[in-house]
């Protein structure tokens, strides 16, 4: 009887090998021969999983776009603390900034992506997609904090979230050229927090 193949599976095991080949070596050094000896599968395995190069980077993007929705999720989710929202905010912030030491390959990924989303429609609306879930649970955050009486009621929770996600997109990159360490770059979004609450 053949040996049945988990193509999900696989296609993610792929997406990671896609992921460490750019944290490693960046955007260029992605091939499917190389994918393939990362992965430790076959060129015809990579193949009968993604029939381009391109479609094996989106699908790359993809994977790392949600598990990225999921990480803030997951910390807003285990804060012990009563669910304050001026601390389920700094968590959520902190996991998007990606500046922790623990985030620098997923870091490097995602601003490889990033990069590569300015030539590449495909790539962009995938981001783009991202960010609007992203904005949609910072806006509810926001909300939520002005529910709670801890945030002004007069903030306006689109607008900050968009300035939100803008100064934790920069932050990453910062922190990725040594502009910013990652204990600055938490500074800079608890002085951000500070303000929000003042």
């Amino acid at each position: 009887m053949p040996k049945q193949v988990d193509y999900e599976e696989r296609r993610r095991r792929i997406a990671e090998a896609v992921c460490l080949l750019i944290a490693r070596s960046g955007m260029e050094s992605v091939s499917l021969r190389d994918v393939a000896a990362e992965a430790r599968v076959s060129m015809g395995a990579v193949q009968r999983c993604f029939r381009t190069k391109d479609e094996m980077l989106l699908f790359a993007l993809e994977d790392i776009s949600r598990r990225v929705g999921e990480r803030a999720k997951a910390r807003i989710e285990a804060s012990d603390a009563p669910r304050a929202a001026a601390t389920l905010l700094e968590r959520t912030l902190s996991a998007l900034a990606l500046v922790d030491a623990e985030d620098r390959a997923e870091a490097q990924v995602w601003g490889a992506f990033v990069a590569h989303a300015a030539v590449s429609g495909q790539l962009a609306a995938v981001l783009r997609q991202t960010y609007a879930k992203l904005h949609d649970l910072l806006v509810w955050l926001l909300g939520y904090g002005q529910d709670t009486g801890e945030l002004p009621a007069t903030l306006d929770p689109p607008a900050e979230a968009r300035a939100l996600l803008a100064l934790t997109e920069g932050l990453t990159a910062q922190v990725l050229v040594g502009h910013h360490t990652p204990e600055s770059a938490r500074d800079v979004l608890g002085r951000y927090m500070r303000g929000l609450l003042a």
